[in-house]
């Protein structure tokens, strides 16, 4: 997802973007939020981008959103799936874009109905 975002950048700055791949996994996880965060300094940034925020969405924010629901199936069909989580209710800023996120606000909670799939603990 690194380098969808990598490329959604170069609509903002020019140029191109390619990574070569870490060796461990914190290390993607560490450049995928240094992008992340970058990207967002560019999109607030920019006056007059060469591509719409509508066209951004669309396409490599749109495909980014496709790779993590297919890590997400992935996970499910390894007996690790990822815990439910109602994002209405969570904590969500363009300022946070960085590895140091809020804990979720109602795990488990779909809809507002608790949901124990992948998750241990009680209800709230």
């Amino acid at each position: 997802m690194t380098s969808v975002l990598g490329y959604a950048r170069t609509f903002l700055i020019g140029g191109s973007y390619e990574a070569a791949p870490l060796p461990d996994l914190p290390g993607e996880v560490l450049r995928f939020h240094e992008m992340l965060e970058s990207l967002g300094e560019f999109v607030a940034a920019a006056d007059a981008p060469a591509v719409s925020p509508e066209q951004l969405l669309q396409g490599p924010f749109a495909d980014a959103m496709t790779h993590a629901g297919q890590l997400a199936i992935l996970r499910r069909l390894a007996g690790s799936p990822v815990a439910a989580e109602n994002f209405l209710k969570a904590e969500i800023s363009a300022e946070h874009l960085g590895p140091d996120q809020a804990p979720p606000r109602a795990p488990g909670r779909r809809n507002g109905r608790w949901d124990p799939r992948g998750v241990t603990g009680e209800d709230e």
